[in-house]
């Protein structure tokens, strides 16, 4: 009920970080609307890079719609999107799938809180902000779509590029294919070779659930306009080679415990240029994790 200093901090935000909406007729409902436009993108990019959060609390959410607080986070090995990588989230709250309507609950916490300065009657800011809040799933699912089309390398829009894309992700959560290297392999898939169409169909348990789908993704790729050769190079900087696998970091942590850093120096080059092929001797890192790293557990306490 503190609403003079709801109204401070507030104005502060606005001052630092959005002065563009400081001087607008309704500034804190331009702020909510940014707020969660900017978060509806950011989670849009979890989703298509394969980022679990893992305690998506509201005070771990950046009004600046960035990634916060890096604690029991992990990126996926195999496509699961029940996927749950803190050790204490026992009801899967923050599970991957679960965290586009998890944004969605905590931006509706904060338009909760802003509520008193959005307009003097109860009744009229309750409307402006479910108006707001409204822009928050078409803006998702935009920018999903936009991503996972970067992806998969089209570079035009189609109808049906969402049941594509659906069915291709249903398809790997059933082989339990491994999402970076999947998508990394179909950046150089070339249907002219057959070796390069066999790498990325042995990442599936049943090939004849990769020749269905890769016979309606060649297709869609006759509507594009690009050539293969620039399907690839857009795709291979979109599509990471490395990323922090829990594994990595963990034999990293245990080398340094015992005063070696030169794993944490090999990662840190690695992560900062995800795209790159980098050296020879840094392949093992893109690789399929180990069948051990899925007993890796990680809590808020790790």
């Amino acid at each position: 009920q503190q609403f003079d200093r709801l109204r401070e901090l507030a104005d502060f935000v606005l001052q630092h970080y959005y002065p563009e909406h400081q001087h607008k007729s309704e500034p804190y409902l331009a702020l909510l609307a940014d707020v969660t436009e900017h978060t509806a993108q950011l989670i849009a990019q979890w989703q298509c890079v394969g980022f679990a959060h893992g305690v998506m609390n509201t005070d771990n959410m950046s009004i600046l719609g960035l990634t916060l607080d890096y604690g029991p986070f992990g990126f996926l090995d195999r496509y699961d999107p029940k996927f749950i990588c803190n050790h204490s989230d026992h009801h899967g709250r923050y599970a991957f799938d679960q965290q586009p309507s998890i944004g969605l609950w905590n931006i509706s916490c904060l338009a909760q809180a802003l509520l008193p300065l959005l307009a003097d009657e109860p009744d009229d800011a309750v409307a402006k902000a479910q108006e707001v809040l409204a822009a928050y799933q078409p803006t998702y699912q935009q920018a999903w779509l936009k991503g996972m089309r970067k992806k998969l390398g089209l570079n035009t829009k189609q109808t049906d590029d969402t049941v594509l894309i659906n069915d291709l992700l249903t398809m790997m959560q059933h082989n339990q294919v491994d999402y970076t290297l999947f998508f990394r392999h179909l950046s150089r898939l070339d249907f002219a070779e057959k070796t390069s169409i066999d790498t990325a169909r042995d990442l599936f348990l049943e090939r004849n659930h990769w020749d269905q789908w890769s016979n309606r993704y060649q297709h869609r790729l006759q509507q594009d306009t690009q050539t293969t050769s620039q399907r690839h190079q857009a795709m291979l900087q979109t599509n990471p080679k490395f990323i922090l696998r829990n594994y990595l970091a963990q034999l990293a942590i245990e080398q340094a415990q015992q005063g070696n850093y030169s794993e944490i120096a090999r990662l840190r080059r690695l992560l900062q240029q995800p795209f790159d092929e980098h050296q020879p001797d840094d392949q093992s890192y893109a690789g399929h994790p180990p069948t051990w790293a899925n007993e890796i557990s990680v809590s808020c306490s790790s």
